[in-house]
Parts: C-alpha cells; sequence; structure tokens
C-alpha cells in the first residue's frame, strides 16, 4: 500500500501522541525518529519525529523541510505538521517559520492552525486557547522552562512568528460542520489569509475539521484535528478498514521502569501518587549538577529493586521554583541538558539491566532518551491514556510508551505496565 500521510512532529512524545490518534482511526503507523535516511517503512502514515520545538528557527526549518522531502519521495498524498496542544512555542517560532516553509515546498498559500485536543482539556474559543477551564497563560504553561507561554490568543501567538496574515474560522461557523467550515477557510484565503486558526470544543468538531481539509496539501495542528483523517482516505478508496489489527504488537518481557523529566504539573501529580506505590526516587540536579554523577546515583539506587511486576520510577522533574533555581546556576539550556544527559544515561543503564518496558514522561526527555538508545523506528500500539499508546522498538525488543508531559491521568505510571504485564 502507499503512503498516504507523510507527518512532521516537533518532538517526539508528540509524533507518537499524533501515531495514537492514527491508529485509533485504523491507520497503519510507523514513528521514525529524526530525519529518514534511506526507504521508510511501509505503513499507513509516517511520522518523522524530530527535536525541533526548541531549536534555532532555522536549524528546525531546515530539519523539517528535510523529513518532508523524505515523505513526499515516498508518495505521501498529504503532510501534517504537529506541535503542541498547549501551542508550545515562542515569539520568534517555530510554528510559523516551519509552517511557512512547508507551504512554500508544497506550492500551497494556506494552511489551516488547530492544536485543540479536548479530551485532554486543550480547546479553542474565539481563537483563545484553553487547558481546562482557565486560559492557556493561567495553566502554569506561563512557567514552562522552555516554552514559557503568557498569550493564550492563538492568532496573536501565530501572528508574531510569520509575516503571512492569520484569521479566525470562529465556533459559529464550526459548528455548522465540514462544508462551512469549507467555505469559510477558502474565504480567508482568498481575503489574503495565509492561515487560520480554528475553533474546537468538542471531537465532533475536530472530525468536522478534518473532514474540511481533506484536499489541503499542508494541515498544521495538534493531534486531535488528525482525528478526522483517516476517514478522508477511507471515503476516496485508498485505506481498507483495519479495526483492531491496526494497533498490534508483541507481548511484554523484561522488567520495567519509569523516567521522568517533565515539570509538567500533571506529570508531577504523577509522580506524588506513585510515590507511596512503587520504588520511586526523586533526582535533585541542583545539589548534583552533575549528568553522570546523577546517573550513577539512580543506576545504584535501581540495583536490586528492578522488577517484572511492578515498576521503578527515576524522576529529575521539580516544581517551578526548583527549575528557576536550576536555570539560575547554570543557565536555561544547559539546565535543560543536563536532566536530559542524565536521564538518557540512566535510560540506557537501565536497559542494560534488562528493563524491557519502559515509560518516559517529558517530550525533551524522550528525545534524548530514543537517541541514546539508537531506536530509529517505533511501531504504535494500543492507547493507554489519551495521546499516549505503548510502542514498540525492533530489533531492541523493547516497549517504549513516550509521555508528553501534560498527558496522563493521576495513574498512568500504573496504568501503563497494568496494561502491559510481562508474559512468561
Amino acid at each position: 500500500m502507499p503512503l498516504l500521510l507523510g507527518c512532521i512532529a516537533d518532538d517526539f512524545t508528540g509524533a507518537t501522541d499524533l501515531a495514537n490518534t492514527l491508529v485509533r482511526g485504523g491507520m497503519r503507523a510507523v514513528q521514525v525518529i529524526g530525519v529518514p535516511q534511506g526507504a521508510l517503512p511501509e505503513a499507513d502514515a509516517v511520522i518523522v519525529a524530530l527535536k525541533s520545538r526548541t531549536a534555532p528557527p532555522r536549524e528546525a526549518v531546515a530539519e523539517s523541510l528535510a523529513a518532508c522531502e523524505a515523505l513526499l519521495a515516498a508518495g505521501a498524498r498529504q503532510v501534517f505538521f504537529k506541535y503542541c496542544s498547549t501551542f508550545d512555542s515562542t515569539d520568534e517560532g517555530n510554528i510559523g517559520p516551519v509552517a511557512d516553509a512547508l507551504l512554500r515546498r508544497l506550492d500551497a498559500g494556506f494552511a489551516l492552525a488547530c492544536p485543540a485536543f479536548p479530551t485532554n482539556g486543550r480547546t479553542i474559543y474565539q481563537g483563545h486557547l484553553f487547558v481546562g477551564s482557565v486560559l492557556l497563560n493561567e495553566s502554569g504553561m506561563e512557567n514552562h522552562p522552555l516554552t514559557p507561554m503568557r498569550d493564550p490568543n492563538l492568532v496573536r501567538v501565530l501572528g508574531r512568528q510569520t509575516d503571512g496574515a492569520v484569521g479566525l474560522v470562529p465556533y459559529a461557523v464550526v459548528e455548522q460542520g465540514a462544508a462551512a467550515i469549507r467555505r469559510e477557510m477558502t474565504r480567508l484565503r482568498e481575503s489574503g489569509r495565509r492561515y487560520a486558526i480554528v475553533d474546537a470544543l468538542t471531537d465532533a468538531h475536530l472530525l468536522a475539521i478534518g473532514e474540511a481539509a481533506e484536499r489541503h496539501p499542508l494541515i498544521t495542528g495538534g493531534s486531535g484535528v488528525a482525528m478526522g483523517l483517516p476517514a478522508n482516505f477511507r471515503r476516496a478508496g485508498l485505506l481498507p478498514e483495519r479495526g483492531a489489527a491496526a494497533a498490534a504488537l508483541p507481548p511484554g518481557r523484561g522488567l520495567a521502569a519509569v523516567v521522568a523529566g517533565s515539570c509538567s504539573r500533571a506529570t508531577l501529580g504523577q509522580i506524588g501518587l506513585v510515590r507511596d506505590a512503587v520504588p520511586t526516587l526523586e533526582l535533585d540536579p541542583l545539589a548534583t549538577p552533575d549528568a553522570a554523577a546523577l546517573a550513577e546515583q539512580a543506576l545504584a539506587w535501581a540495583a536490586g529493586r528492578l522488577a517484572a511486576d511492578r515498576p521503578v520510577v527515576i524522576a529529575a522533574s521539580a516544581p517551578p521554583e526548583k527549575v528557576a533555581a536550576l536555570q539560575a546556576r547554570l543557565g536555561r539550556e544547559a539546565a535543560g541538558a543536563l536532566v536530559e544527559q542524565a536521564l538518557a544515561a540512566v535510560a540506557e543503564g537501565l536497559v542494560a539491566r534488562g528493563v524491557r518496558r519502559l515509560v518516559v514522561a517529558g517530550g525533551e526527555t524522550a528525545g534524548a532518551v530514543v537517541s541514546r538508545l539508537g531506536v530509529r523506528a517505533l511501531r504504535i500500539g494500543a492507547e493507554i491514556d489519551p495521546g499516549v499508546p505503548w510502542t514498540y522498538a525492533e530489533p531492541a525488543g523493547l516497549h517504549l510508551a513516550l509521555k508528553s508531559g501534560n498527558f496522563g491521568a493521576r495513574d498512568f505510571f500504573l496504568k501503563a505496565f497494568a496494561m502491559l504485564p510481562a508474559e512468561g
């Protein structure tokens, strides 16, 4: 079967989130780590996972265009640029610059932008992004260590990142369905808008938006807006019915562990809940600002605690005041790199000690871990919580769950291993 959908994600957990959405829609999906080299795996959708969200804009654009070329060479009929449901970015990018470059490459003059994910509480109304019942800039994202989000108006945010005009498809239009959305996007494009932020409060809205964008060369957004895309290919006779077979993975094996680097409220809550249930080590990078020493400390602690019937948790997550103190001491980039390098070394050591089921919390942490482990591609399996599936790396025989920091219920770490127990 030819490649139908070629996707470019700006971080590793976001790529997995998107792949999960497509698998639930009946598409066989493979996540490729980094710009593809050589032939792509056979799948209905290939998601290229980059670590470009916080890269310098020129680097992010270059990597995204290289990924696009590989996907087009494989025959992709449509391109999807995936970013976080909290629109993580700075005033310089990278959402606007990458989208601009992809539009030029695809010779397209217009794209929608919709990061909504109602199942996880991300909704857009009148162009403003909400997280649960509060605006984005009151959700904790204003304290993000790398991409603090202090403006909830996505028309303004995207407008600062591009020299193109940004319009809005408001709730009143979206509520009328796909035909009305299509007409409004056509009107905006003809009036000179390069992008349209599209309101979305429900999954039904996302399905209608996906249908309305059936013929768009480029779609940009969070994983939610991809919900409607499998049906487009199915209506066109290009995608067979696959059902549960699209998510089939080998059975679980080996020891279990969690490494967490995210400092989001969700991840901090998940660590707090699991602390009394399974062995948990909370690293302190401020006290030990050395990646190798932190990794050695963690692996020494894990010795004798690893098991197949319950995970160990090793976390370098911290509340905002501790993150700020570490950044003040080392600098923002060095502080982030310290945590990523330490946890990547921890993950490598855990796998060497027999861990074959590993949960990683945090997009930057996941990127560092997957790179250190040398994983180049992941088959996408069943969903644990909205936006987070189990995946399988061949030939390592390793199951990975790459969790965006903001995703997952409070009991996510326990739920993940209950869903994938060790067999044999």
